[in-house]
């Protein structure tokens, strides 16, 4: 058997109805929709309309919340980084930020950067420059004689909005 020899079994597939074609055919003149009605014209999609009762899809309940100020880290347990370090992908002389874990292939997404967290093991002194950290990782990395810079992000968006609601109420009143 080649490659160029293998073919689907007979009537395995079924070829595409041609509608509107003659009368012969079985699906012409009307081509299968029937006389009349908003189905029977052209450019009608009404998918979920139920007669103008409320829709199913709007009568179930909402569940969830998207959090607009959510941060997108990549999270990285100190387990990983410990493996890269010892097959000698990451270089344990140099500060490990988010650019040299997305080097190693260890951080991907993250565009808020790079979560430690602390399964695993850690045996190597380390210093990492990461946005966030979890207490146990920060105390796996302490206990192997490294330590864990903290990119600072700024105030929290709820913090910015009570300052700024004090320095509103501050100017109004002096």
């Amino acid at each position: 058997m080649k490659l160029n020899d293998i073919r689907d079994n007979e009537g395995a597939r079924k070829g595409r109805m041609r509608v509107g074609r003659g009368i012969g055919s079985g699906k012409g003149k009307t081509a299968g929709r029937g006389q009349k009605g908003q189905k029977s014209r052209s450019g009608v999609a009404i998918k979920g309309f139920e007669g103008g009762q409320m829709p199913l899809h709007m009568r179930l309940p909402k569940r969830g919340f998207n959090n607009p100020f959510g941060k997108d880290y990549a999270e990285v347990n100190v387990g990983m980084v410990q493996k890269l370090v010892d097959a000698k992908k990451l270089d344990a002389k140099k500060v490990i930020d988010h650019e040299a874990l997305q080097a190693a292939g260890l951080a991907r997404g993250g565009k808020d950067g790079v979560r430690l967290l602390g399964k695993g093991e850690l045996t190597a002194k380390l210093t990492f420059n990461v946005a966030g950290a979890s207490k146990g990782a920060v105390a796996a990395v302490e206990k192997a004689g490294g330590k864990v810079d903290l990119i600072d992000p700024g105030k929290p968006e709820h913090e910015k909005k009570a300052e700024r609601r004090e320095a509103n109420k501050a100017k109004k009143a002096g």
